[in-house]
């Protein structure tokens, strides 16, 4: 029987995790769209798919475009066949505390991250659900549940990405569909967005530690792409984010109002004057890591347990029976 590729789709591929989980899909020999703004680092992740033995296609474009995200799609399927994966991972943020916020600014977070999302969403569910297969994977947060001071807008539309997997899941359930959609929710990350965001914070940003590597979230992502749940958590302090916020969110708001500002800098005066990219990609390739490599891990030994929590439980399971027959 002769090889086909998987035909992947990619959102926000120029760079951080997309750009991660394009030379993780490379890596798999998959055919790939790649979609971003920024035509450098796409040419760039064209080219590492390519010497991985994977096969690409670049296409430059704007997710906040419902139009242009529809004609990508059908560009990746007319140059690959029909695609199996798509990856919802395009995201636009801004540091600033609310009062300082433009009403432009939070409308473009919004655009992108979220409705970016549902439009990559429905440009997939066009083409999947007639073929009753394929799978979406949403690239999440725990921020998705638990909002910090100074990322309103990013927070709010992680949220809606939220609420808006929750409402596709249960339609695909009630319309007996074999199309998936599952979550992938993120800890702080080592990007390149924490040097090219929007930002009014008076010293440089950095992701709240402890700090994964972009790695880590590809991993997670091709996994949960081939598995079947309905939401993965990334590292512990994803988990323990969320947990916590459901059983003690008035705890984490003092916790936050306390300490989430300082966690969110350090001691280096941020530019107000350099470029960002809010409204247009910044040139050149950015790569998959931002500056945070000596503070980084690669490893998340919550994420290698949760791969293989059936058999943890099966262990559990079978230990408990033991130590309750050996009793009797």
């Amino acid at each position: 029987m002769q090889y086909k590729p998987e035909v992947v789709v990619i959102t926000g591929a120029s760079a951080g995790v997309g750009r991660a989980t394009a030379r993780a899909f490379g890596r798999r020999r998959a055919n790939v769209g790649l979609i971003a703004r920024g035509r450098d680092g796409l040419d760039a992740a064209k080219r590492e798919i390519e010497e991985a033995g994977g096969e690409a296609i670049v296409l430059p474009l704007d997710v906040s475009n419902h139009d242009a995200v529809e004609r990508a799609a059908g560009e990746v399927e007319d140059a690959f066949g029909p695609i199996d994966i798509w990856i919802n991972n395009a995201m636009l943020s801004v540091f600033s505390p609310i009062m300082q916020m433009e009403p432009d600014e939070y409308r473009r977070v919004t655009d992108v991250t979220y409705l970016g999302t549902v439009w990559g969403t429905l440009a997939a569910l066009r083409r999947m659900k007639p073929r009753d297969r394929g799978t979406i994977v949403q690239v999440g947060s725990a921020l998705a549940y638990r909002g910090i001071p100074l990322q309103s807008a990013y927070c709010a539309a992680k949220h809606a990405m939220q609420g808006f997997h929750d409402s596709l899941r249960c339609e695909l359930i009630h319309d007996k569909s074999k199309v998936r959609v599952v979550m992938v929710q993120m800890p702080a990350l080592n990007t390149p967005q924490f040097r090219w965001v929007k930002s009014r914070l008076p010293r440089k940003a950095q992701p709240v530690p402890p700090i994964f590597q972009p790695e880590v979230a590809a991993e997670a992502i091709v996994w949960a792409a081939y598995g079947n749940r309905r939401e993965v958590n990334v590292g512990w302090p994803t988990t323990a984010a969320i947990v916590g916020n459901s059983f003690m969110p008035g705890l984490g708001d003092l916790y936050l109002a306390k300490h989430g500002y300082e966690a969110q800098m350090i001691d280096e005066p941020e530019n107000p004057n350099r470029p960002d990219n809010l409204w247009s990609p910044l040139p050149g390739d950015h790569g998959a890591h931002g500056v945070f490599d000596d503070r980084a891990t690669d490893r998340s030994i919550t994420f290698e347990l949760n791969q293989r929590r059936g058999w943890i439980l099966a262990g559990a399971a079978a230990l408990f029976l033991a130590c309750a027959l050996a009793r009797r």
